[in-house]
């Protein structure tokens, strides 16, 4: 092979550069039948970059994680996105449990109860 070759998987079980192994790939593949449908994302987390692990096989995301329980050390709204002039999901109290998926750049995203959004890191305990 030279340099501008590249190697094509052939599907044939001697094919070691398969990301599937042949022996797990159903004889016909993978069927797709009628459209697909999600759960409303305001009430299941998930975003293109990453969702709640007991949403895999669902939703698909660059990352699944596992919901980290916090509590808020004050009051808080549950924001629709992370800015302060977002549209309010919610009110919550302090000493609400939120499970958080993802913080960063001051603000936590996950859910409390059944209603995912955004709240500001600072309101959080820990």
């Amino acid at each position: 092979m030279n340099g501008a070759e590249i190697a094509i998987p052939t599907g044939d079980p001697s094919s070691a550069s398969s990301p599937t192994p042949i022996a797990d790939t159903p004889a016909g593949g993978f069927a797709l039948a009628g459209p697909s449908t999600h759960p409303d994302p305001r009430t299941h987390a998930y975003r293109q970059d990453l969702a709640d692990v007991a949403l895999a096989g669902v939703v698909i995301a660059s990352h699944y994680a596992v919901p980290m329980p916090m509590v808020l050390k004050k009051a808080s709204p549950l924001l629709a996105e992370p800015k302060a002039d977002s549209e309010r999901l919610a009110e919550l109290a302090a000493g609400t449990e939120l499970r958080i998926l993802d913080r960063g750049r001051g603000w936590a995203w996950g859910y409390a109860g059944d209603t995912v959004g955004y709240v500001a890191s600072a309101a959080l305990a820990g």
